[in-house]
């Protein structure tokens, strides 16, 4: 697909004064895919374009877009149109519902001058079936090329002037040739095409184009674009098990818990294991470290009691002193005649 910002291709037709209705009218065919910009040429203007008017008419519904030169304000698409400097009309970002007869007209004074300039605009537009999240390897998706137009009919087109959908892929090749494609024309503006996608279609285009006696007109592209899958988790189940769990090595992602299924299992859940030579040596070093901190709180106590019974000690002994002083005063003769009977 051409890029937005370039004009759609030209499909130049003259036709007769019969099909358009008007004598010595010149009539032009464009042709362009949906999304592109397209300038439509007047081929009747006058220098300055203040004389020019434009007038589009589908479904015998008509509706002035350019009058003196100037845009109309109040109309729909009122911010696509713009008029060029050689009073052609612009249209940005092509839709199908643009096709229709365009006509270009001169006005000096209110009259109007010669003929009007037709252009006939159709809009080629592709389209799938299927919606974005069914894009995928595997799945069948069909998708249709389908040629919009108004006021000329389609057999019209075809017949007389050799136009023809043809779908090709992104080297051009003709897909017709192809029994991995089905392509069908339900009518001869209108053509599907039906394949079962596979890995390598990712990011892959077909093209339908519009070819007038074997000349391109203009194209319109699908690209095949895969949605990333989704990863789903499945949650562990939490059981009340006591069987021991297979060990999980470094490296291996898993997210499912898988129980040890060995009848040894449930034997060892049920013997105590035999102490190993690290497990001795955490457990002494534990009791000596209880049997340290014990005699340290005993000394500690020993400590404070002698800090706290030294005084009551003395003073006791100071008493007994006293009393004993006292009690050698008061009997001395007691104590001489103990020694002289002695």
């Amino acid at each position: 697909m051409s890029d937005k910002s370039h004009m759609c291709l030209l499909g130049l037709i003259t036709l007769s004064a019969l099909l358009s209705g008007s004598s010595g009218a010149e009539v032009t065919h464009v042709f362009c895919s949906s999304g592109e910009n397209v300038r439509l040429s007047c081929n009747n203007a006058l220098s300055g374009c203040t004389s020019t008017a434009w007038i589009y008419d589908r479904h015998s519904e008509t509706v002035e877009l350019i009058a003196g030169g100037i845009k109309k304000k109040y109309i729909e698409r009122h911010e696509r149109l713009s008029l060029g400097s050689d009073c052609s009309l612009n249209i940005k970002n092509i839709t199908k519902e643009d096709r229709g007869l365009y006509s270009c007209r001169q006005y000096v004074n209110g009259v109007q001058q010669g003929t009007d300039a037709l252009v006939y605009l159709h809009v080629l537009h592709v389209s799938s079936s299927s919606s974005q999240s069914e894009i995928r390897s595997g799945r069948s998706v069909t998708l249709s090329c389908q040629l919009y137009y108004d006021r000329v009919s389609c057999d019209t087109l075809v017949g007389s002037e050799g136009i023809d959908l043809i779908w090709v892929n992104q080297a051009g090749v003709n897909l017709q040739t192809d029994s991995r494609f089905q392509i069908f024309s339900s009518e001869q503006c209108l053509s599907s095409l039906t394949t079962t996608l596979l890995n390598e279609d990712h990011n892959r285009e077909w093209r339908c184009q519009v070819t007038q006696r074997n000349q391109l007109k203009t194209s319109a592209t699908y690209t095949v674009k895969y949605s990333a899958p989704t990863e789903t988790k499945t949650p562990s189940p939490v059981t009340s098990s006591t069987s021991a769990a297979a060990p999980t090595q470094p490296g291996v992602k898993d997210s499912t818990l898988i129980p040890v299924s060995s009848s040894n299992s449930e034997k060892s859940s049920q013997t105590t294991a035999a102490p190993t030579t690290q497990d001795t040596a955490v457990i002494s070093e534990t009791v000596f470290s209880m049997n340290a901190g014990l005699l340290i709180r005993v000394i500690v106590i020993i400590v404070e009691i002698a800090v706290f019974a030294a005084p009551t000690v003395i003073l006791l002994q100071i008493i007994c002193v006293r009393r004993a002083g006292r009690k050698t005063s008061h009997h001395p003769t007691e104590i001489e005649m103990s020694t002289v009977l002695q």
